[in-house]
């Protein structure tokens, strides 16, 4: 079958991607060299933290995308596209920020580690616009999101005071407003035709699943990376563990009670096992006890499950799913908030046991 896209959008997008990147390499050439005073201990331990890093944006937030009906595979490949395109931006530009009277870049591991960690907002955003923004809407994407990510931790740290840490952990709220703007700047009714691309499966998708997992197993690193005193990234590490545990707990127990025949929503927990990974990564090294960060991560799971089932009917049109609703045989569904990406879902889960 033929392309639906213009004989001309095929054709120029992927010689305009291909111009960027080399623009992005004269660049590193001329303005970026390694450090070459970094010491063998730092390299293992910010190799090993990049590593969790990298799983968590290619194989978590690609698989968690995969659950559109059409878009299925070709997120997983669009996710990759912007995580490396958004790291070499992110690079450059914290680079810049940083040091802007050097004029050179001086890369080293824990730079692409935060180049990787500001790229994840962009994956978060792109959620809410997957089957409504073709690739060079996503391209734009990355650029602005990136910068506009990267000045404000910038004027973050240098007005504002704030850490290395909790300038990053805004990433979360960015992301879901910057994500929420652009899908109301995209809010038009799709063709005909384009409308299946927006579509979520009629069953939640095992990769989507398998995604979550990842995320839930690595989210630990991601709230501990910006931490370098021992104390304080042990807290994180723990106190992001116990959090996420507790909301896990909650999610699929609330799911459960929430279905009336006792069965587990998917959509449920695409959402809130990672909520309190969320809600405890700004305070995590500063919590003093476990059972703060138990509290924290069951107040999460609570307030994600009661979004999941109250906000869809609150929200304005243009930040809903306009296409067909997918009706399971009892004539309900499910509203997924997944990675704010609002859309009917049906009832299909698994049994409580």
């Amino acid at each position: 079958m033929a392309s639906k896209y213009p004989r001309s959008l095929r054709g120029c997008l992927p010689l305009w991607t291909l111009l960027l990147q080399a623009a992005l390499i004269v660049i590193f050439f001329f303005f970026a060299s390694y450090d070459s005073f970094i010491q063998y201990p730092e390299v293992v331990t910010q190799g090993a933290i990049l590593q969790d890093m990298v799983v968590m944006a290619a194989l978590g937030l690609g698989f968690l995308s995969s659950s559109l009906w059409r878009y299925s595979w070709s997120s997983v490949a669009f996710n990759l596209f912007m995580l490396a395109l958004g790291v070499q931006w992110a690079v450059l530009l914290d680079g810049f920020l940083e040091h802007p009277r050097l004029g050179k870049v001086f890369i080293e591991l824990s730079r692409i580690q935060q180049a990787t960690m500001t790229a994840m907002s962009v994956l978060i955003s792109a959620g809410a616009i997957l089957g409504k923004a073709n690739l060079a809407q996503l391209v734009l994407l990355v650029l602005m999101e990136v910068t506009a990510f990267s000045a404000t931790r910038m004027i973050s740290q240098q007005f504002l005071s704030a850490d290395a840490h909790v300038s990053m952990m805004h990433i979360h709220v960015f992301a879901a407003y910057f994500g929420l703007t652009v899908a109301w700047c995209l809010s038009r009714p799709l063709p005909r035709e384009a409308e299946e691309k927006d579509q979520r499966k009629t069953s939640p998708s095992l990769f989507a699943m398998l995604g979550t997992l990842f995320l839930w197993m690595f989210w630990p690193s991601f709230n501990s990376a910006l931490l370098h005193i021992p104390d304080k990234k042990k807290n994180g590490v723990f106190n992001t563990y116990y959090a996420l545990a507790v909301s896990a707990v909650t999610a699929i127990s609330l799911s459960a009670l929430a279905h009336p025949q006792g069965k587990i929503s998917m959509t449920h927990i695409h959402n809130a096992v990672l909520a309190g990974g969320v809600a405890v990564g700004a305070p995590c090294h500063l919590i003093p006890s476990p059972w703060l960060a138990m509290v924290l991560g069951l107040l999460a799971g609570l307030i994600s499950i009661g979004g999941a089932k109250s906000m869809p009917d609150r929200l304005p049109d243009a930040l809903r799913h306009r296409g067909t609703q997918l009706v399971p045989g009892d004539g309900s569904s499910i509203w997924s908030l997944d990675r704010c990406h609002l859309k009917p879902q049906n009832m299909e889960s698994s049994s409580c046991g």
